[in-house]
């Protein structure tokens, strides 16, 4: 067998300057999510199988990187099918581990519940910029709040971590998942086809009013409701008050204070936000996962050209694991791609103190070198970050590789007979 210097597909090693990076993102990350009430706790990367395929994931519950059954479980020559031989599997996100966790924990965790989990995530997806099959995620939670504090919560906590990252003119995309099943119900689509619908929604940014029409009409669907469908979309673009357009339109179909719900967390944000990002109502955001039940969001950064990020509320999926339905909500940070961003603006970590370099020639006395650790020790504890080297033969190549990670002063130690 030949070894590979080189990571699995759709893996990556991290070099230096990125995990400097990295480090400093986390800590900013926790920092202000803590501010906001947000505790830390972490899940094991492997959970039971049946708890990944439990219809709570869409379509990453096909992405599963499933583990085989080990010692004694493993039968390989009686299985007759996959389920025969695995019974784990990496976890693909952290939302239905999160579920777990509190539906074993429940009688031990405060009420509500506001949880902070980074972690790494895998799924077999077919790797491309800014996407990976391993890759951090970034989670806040907040479990047992049925108000709309939760959602208020979310994305004004998201939206300071990433303001104070330097992140500016982004915007938080807003929809809610009960406006978009009355819009299909008044146009005449049945329930069972709500999803089918949506998924041909999604993808109206792209694919235009037009190739909607067309790809629901293929779909089978009636003209009638097709058309009384998409006028609702074109009706919210003139609009002057989109918001108010569509609750009207709705009225007898929509559930009962959703719409005041709905304006009441965009007027809370809109009071207290800074000025560095945008709330927008996004009438066609259906977010993929199929376990939402209410408000969706979704963070679009326009100097990537993609989502960043998105969550909403899930009241149900508690239910599945304790058979008693917990009001849920959450903001996911898409963590990868907000470090490609930085990377690719040359961003640099912000220092406190001096980088500075300790170079000392070999050879260097006991005595001597004590008093270089003693003064680097020194340094550190005034806040600089002191690096203390060996020098190279090829001294110039050696300052020239330390200046490109962000040195910038150095101090040389020779031996005293060769001082120069």
């Amino acid at each position: 067998m030949t070894l590979s210097k080189k990571p699995m597909t759709g893996m990556k090693d991290i070099l230096p300057e990125e995990m400097e990076i990295r480090d400093y993102v986390i800590g900013i990350i926790k920092e202000t999510y803590g501010n906001f009430g947000f505790t830390s706790i972490e899940t094991p990367c492997v959970e039971n199988l049946a708890n990944l395929n439990c219809k709570a994931g869409g379509e990453n519950e096909k992405l599963i990187f499933k583990i085989l059954k080990r010692g004694e479980k493993l039968r390989i020559d009686e299985a007759e099918s996959e389920e025969d031989l695995t019974d784990g599997g990496l976890r693909y996100d952290l939302t239905v581990p999160l579920v777990r966790y509190y539906s074993n924990h429940a009688n031990e965790l405060p009420a509500p519940f506001k949880a902070l989990q980074m972690g790494n995530v895998w799924r077999a997806d077919r790797p491309q910029r800014g996407r990976y099959r391993q890759f951090m995620q970034c989670d806040i939670d907040i479990l047992g709040e049925a108000s709309n504090l939760a959602e208020i919560e979310l994305i004004l906590a998201t939206t300071t971590t990433l303001g104070r990252i330097g992140f500016k003119d982004f915007n938080i995309l807003i929809n809610d998942r009960q406006i978009l099943k009355a819009m299909a119900a008044y146009s005449g689509f049945a329930e069972e086809d709500y999803d089918q619908v949506f998924i041909t929604l999604d993808k109206m940014d792209k694919i235009g009013r037009e190739g909607a029409a067309a790809e629901l009409l293929e779909a089978g669907f009636p003209k009638e409701s097709v058309d009384k469908y998409l006028a609702l979309f074109e009706g919210m673009e003139t609009a002057d008050d989109a918001i108010a357009y569509i609750t009207e339109k709705l009225e007898g179909v929509l559930p009962e204070g959703v719409k005041e719900n709905f304006q009441e967390i965009i007027d809370s944000v809109e009071a207290t936000k800074g000025d560095f990002f945008k709330l927008v109502f996004d009438p066609t955001l259906v977010r993929g996962m199929s376990y939402y039940t209410g408000t969706i969001f979704e963070i679009d950064m326009p100097q990537l050209g993609a989502r960043c990020g998105g969550g909403g509320r899930y009241d149900k999926m508690v239910g599945k694991f304790t058979g008693n339905d917990v009001p849920a909500c959450g903001f996911s940070i898409g963590f990868e791609r907000i470090i490609l961003l930085l990377l690719e603006s040359g961003f640099k970590v912000p220092k406190a103190g001096k980088k500075k370099a300790y170079l000392m020639e070999k050879g260097l006395p006991s005595e001597k070198l004590r008093e270089v650790m003693t003064k680097a020790q020194a340094e550190r504890e005034n806040g600089n970050q002191i690096l203390v080297a060996r020098m190279n033969k090829n001294k110039k190549f050696q300052k020239e590789q330390l200046t490109a990670q962000g040195y910038e002063e150095f101090e040389e130690f020779y031996r005293e007979e060769l001082k120069r």
